[in-house]
């Protein structure tokens, strides 16, 4: 059994996850794939200064007793949101602190975090928030990036500092035991147009609540994998917080890329959605990209309940959170890195019915040893932009619960 002491270390996430990496970023980037790369005498060298940051936690407390007091000790509130790298931080800030429903969040569950890139104007995305908002937070590194990123990010100004990309968890309350579990990658990482070190990792922090101790974790499930892979990372999330003692109630969630896609590689999206054209557009529209649950990703939720965890009364059942529309640039620029230009016709033929767009249902909370409070239904919020556009590509999910 895993037995975490609670203790409160807090490190400056620059000591904690600071590093002389940089200078050899070119040099790292020169293999073609992560076996060629650890075979290599240059990683050999640099192994242990590459682990010790992707298995470092970032952790500091901002949160004060007047923050404390504006949270609501019937219930506990999560919100939890995919913010795309955290390109857009000021309007995304301003939006955390000021829309009506997410203000009022106990518990932020954020995936896709930046740490020193320069897409996000290299700032410490989770940091920043965590301050502004007056939060604790847990912030656990995924990737060390040798490039800038994908599609329209791999051309803005500047150069990465840190070059480190992860996902995070934020509270009014006190966090302990705070760490991170790595997933394996569904596919190689220094293969592609943009080469990084490192996997998906879930950030896992045990919540000091007026109601109760709570269990938090922030999980973002591999976009290019299989379905039988990310049913895998959900396994080993699930197996890692069976062992940990105390036994408390567990909250997960965030963007599990539930795309019902196998798309690990090019050629099996193409071909998924080629059947998927010929399952009926809109009968795919309507109800298995909403429903993944139903059939094309049954397996990871299967597995959720089996574990006795419940998500089908933790979410806005059938309700989109990532949409897609074939106007859309900088999505279709990012998917061109990948999928071939002739794709594209294809895609916007068999969408033409549907107004060429279509959504997919990917961020999602599961949990176990916590009911929905009665008073106010899990949701969805979408349409999170501000005067300059949107802030993210996913909608966030809202879920106001208790303690059993």
């Amino acid at each position: 059994m895993l037995d975490y002491e609670v203790k409160d270390v807090e490190e400056r996430a620059e000591s904690a996850l600071d590093h002389n990496l940089r200078q050899h970023f070119s040099a790292l980037a020169e293999f073609s794939s992560t076996k060629e790369l650890e075979a290599s005498a240059l990683y050999a060298r640099l192994r242990p200064e590459i682990e010790r940051v992707l298995n470092g936690v970032a952790q500091e407390s901002f949160a004060d007793s007047s923050n404390s007091l504006l949270g609501n000790s019937e219930k506990i509130r999560a919100t939890a949101w995919n913010i795309e790298r955290g390109i857009r931080l000021d309007g995304i800030i301003r939006l955390l602190s000021e829309q009506v429903i997410i203000r009022e969040s106990d518990v932020l569950l954020l995936t896709e975090l930046d740490y020193g890139m320069a897409r996000s104007e290299n700032r410490f995305v989770a940091r920043e928030i965590a301050e502004k908002l007056k939060l604790n937070y847990v912030f656990a590194p995924c990737y060390i990036n040798l490039e800038k990123g994908s599609g329209m990010e791999a051309h803005v100004s500047g150069e990465n500092e840190r070059a480190i990309h992860g996902n995070a968890l934020f509270s009014r309350y006190p966090l302990r035991r705070a760490h991170s579990i790595k997933l394996p990658n569904g596919k190689d990482k220094m293969r592609g147009r943009e080469k990084r070190l490192g996997s998906q990792r879930a950030v896992v922090a045990d919540m000091i609540h007026p109601l109760g101790e709570v269990r938090l974790v922030s999980l973002h499930l591999d976009a290019h994998s299989t379905q039988a892979h990310r049913h895998l990372q959900m396994k080993i999330v699930l197996d890692h917080l069976e062992n940990l003692k105390p036994s408390l109630p567990v909250l997960i969630g965030g963007d599990w890329n539930t795309s019902t896609y196998n798309s690990r590689r090019a050629a099996y999206s193409i071909a998924g959605f080629a059947r998927r054209v010929a399952m009926g557009v809109r009968r795919v529209i309507v109800k298995h990209y909403p429903h993944p649950d139903r059939w094309f990703e049954r397996k990871l939720f299967r597995e959720i309940e089996r574990r006795g965890y419940d998500y089908r009364g933790l979410n806005e059942i059938g309700a989109g959170t990532l949409h897609y529309s074939v106007e859309n640039l900088a999505v279709n620029t990012n998917m061109r890195d990948w999928i071939p230009n002739w794709c594209f016709w294809f895609i916007n033929w068999a969408l033409k019915e549907s107004g060429g767009r279509c959504s997919l249902k990917l961020d999602w909370f599961a949990g176990k040893g916590i009911s929905a409070t009665s008073a106010q239904a899990p949701r969805v919020i979408g349409s999170l932009s501000d005067k300059d556009g949107p802030l993210s590509d996913h909608d966030a999910i809202v879920l106001d619960f208790i303690p059993e």
